[in-house]
């Protein structure tokens, strides 16, 4: 007899055990893909039925309207912080600006303080 066709719908092991990819160059890189590998195997898990309560209770919990509030009050937060950001750097540049248009003004009176 011939060889078996490969099932379309291999378990969520094979998949990853298939689904290698480059080495991370970075910690970040290979933070990302444990969270995708982690993404993967409870997708997996939820398909077929078995995934744990905790699973669940976490992605039910993404898909509330309480999390799409928290989510915006932090994307907020973060303009706000970049907003200060600004300012702050902006006055820093105002003062340096000030002080050199004083110096300038007192070079131009004949105030030196070199004298």
């Amino acid at each position: 007899m011939g060889r078996r066709a490969k099932d379309p719908q291999q378990s969520g092991d094979e998949k990853l055990k298939q689904g290698k990819s480059h080495p991370a160059a970075t910690p970040e890189e290979r933070e990302n893909q444990m969270i995708a590998l982690a993404f993967d195997r409870a997708e997996q898990q939820l398909r077929d039925g078995t995934a744990s309560s905790q699973v669940i209770t976490h992605f039910l919990k993404l898909g509330t309207v309480k999390n799409e509030i928290e989510l915006e009050k932090l994307r907020r937060e973060n303009e706000l912080l970049a907003a200060k950001t600004s300012a702050i750097e902006s006055a820093e540049k105002m003062e340096i600006l000030y002080a050199d248009a004083i110096s300038a003004m007192q070079k131009y009176r004949g105030d030196s303080k070199d004298e």
